[in-house]
């Protein structure tokens, strides 16, 4: 009468033995191009912006940075840029928004940078700065900006909303024009003397209801440059009101990189 429960048992044990083995975890297929992804802010503002551009780019398998700019001088910006590119293992994307076009535009002038992105950005030429090609174009918004009596610039915080942002609600741009930074305006008034775009490929993204830099002057810059174009509907503030449509302009720049 004891041979069948000590059959069972023997049995009970046998059985784990039989079980298909535990399929492994899926390994995420590796990513073309460069995996190397750099952000840099416009002037008066800071990296924050970037937040969902950053998520979505960092939730597909890149490695994003975002470089906090310490707007002392424009050689200053554009040496911080390229101590991050530095440090990056492998090819890099340089993303510029704004003023920060400019700061990438000579910072990207090095081997491990393989695409430069302009997000309603600047993409001067030798010996260009920004007042300069304001200048050409001025922007709707441009009174916008004053000027302090020691000469550093802000936006006029009754006009920050209308003119840097006019596709986002008023509760989220309070906060942005309270905690701008003047800039010197000496940062708008330098020049570059390396445009990396002569020889690396760009992308540019016009948005085509900004106030602070002209869509036309936008337009113009990439043409010459030979960019490949984006136009989104979208204020200055295009990475936070279509932080998925710049995203994917990035991702398009990496994927392509060699």
């Amino acid at each position: 009468m004891r041979i069948i429960p000590m059959l069972a048992t023997a049995m009970a044990v046998a059985l784990p033995s039989l079980a298909p083995a535990a399929t492994p975890a899926a390994v995420p297929a590796e990513l073309p191009g460069a995996k190397h992804i750099i952000l840099v802010h416009d002037a008066f503002v800071d990296g924050s912006g970037w937040r969902v551009v950053h998520d979505i780019l960092f939730h597909k398998g890149y490695k994003v940075s975002v470089v906090q700019l310490p707007h002392v001088t424009l050689g200053d910006d554009i040496a911080v840029v390229r101590e991050r590119v530095s440090m990056q293992l492998g090819p890099v994307v340089l993303v510029g928004h704004g003023y920060g076009g400019l700061v990438i535009t000579e910072a990207g002038a090095r081997s491990k940078v393989k695409a430069l992105v302009y997000v309603a950005g600047m993409e001067p030429d030798v010996g260009e700065g920004v007042n300069q090609l304001n200048a050409s174009m001025p922007a709707a918004g441009a009174s916008s900006v004053r000027s302090t009596r020691d000469g550093h610039l802000y936006i006029d915080s009754d006009k920050f909303n209308a003119d840097y942002a006019g596709d986002l609600t008023k509760n989220r741009t309070w906060f942005m024009s309270a905690s701008q930074a003047p800039i010197p305006n000496a940062l708008f008034a330098g020049n570059i003397w390396t445009a990396a775009w002569h020889d690396k490929p760009s992308y540019g993204v016009v948005a085509t209801e900004d106030r602070m830099l002209n869509p036309d002057l936008q337009r113009f810059m990439y043409k010459r440059a030979g960019a490949k174009i984006t136009e989104i509907k979208a204020s200055h503030s295009v990475q936070i009101s279509q932080p998925e449509a710049v995203a994917q302009v990035i991702e398009e720049a990496a994927r392509n990189a060699n």
